[in-house]
């Protein structure tokens, strides 16, 4: 079966957008964004929920017909469109951007989806909200947290409240761009 990869842009105080609901405050250089280009290449699905899936389709979807697009960006936007999505939302009618809309059990459409894929192959799930499921019962395979130098003090945090601790095994540890650090995590299970 796949593997499950939860990914984001953390604070160092472990929230994934501001008090507002911005995610302005991590400052994303080359460096960086060519890090999550090879992320993205190595996905074989992305997993949304709405919020994020709102903030990526107005920008990636014409990044490759933007003159303005640069590089790492046109890297990234063709990886994208180029990789299987599956929105997971009870509010949207329908997306567009070759994904799928599924509007309940991501537990399940994770077990779905999983078991279509080899074992060396990865899901990825962004957004804290679709990402509380899976890591409130242990389906997280991996955690990368790419850690900014910024303290929002408050925010939409990157970890779910959880019954019991979460035991964790580091398995990479990297300054990528100007301060920011890599700390990936495998789960125990």
């Amino acid at each position: 079966m796949a593997r499950l990869i939860y990914c984001m842009n953390v604070s160092l105080d472990g929230f994934v957008a501001d008090a507002s609901g911005s995610p302005a405050w991590a400052t994303v250089d080359e460096e960086i964004h060519s890090w999550f280009n090879e992320q993205q290449r190595r996905t074989a699905v992305d997993f949304y929920g709405r919020k994020l899936w709102e903030t990526m389709t107005p920008y990636w979807p014409n990044a490759v017909s933007d003159p303005s697009s640069n590089g790492v960006e046109l890297e990234f936007a063709r990886a994208w469109l180029d990789t299987p999505r599956v929105v997971f939302s009870r509010t949207l009618d329908s997306v567009g951007w070759g994904a799928r809309l599924v509007r309940d059990d991501p537990i399940g459409e994770l077990d779905r989806v999983a078991a279509s894929l080899g074992p060396d192959d990865e899901i990825s799930v962004a957004g804290p909200t679709l990402a509380a499921p899976f890591v409130e019962r242990n389906l997280v395979d991996e955690y990368r947290l790419v850690t900014h130098p910024a303290v929002l003090g408050a925010g939409l945090p990157f970890w779910p409240r959880l019954a019991a601790p979460l035991r964790l095994d580091l398995v990479e540890e990297r300054r990528i761009g100007t301060g920011v650090v890599l700390l990936a995590y495998r789960a125990r299970k």
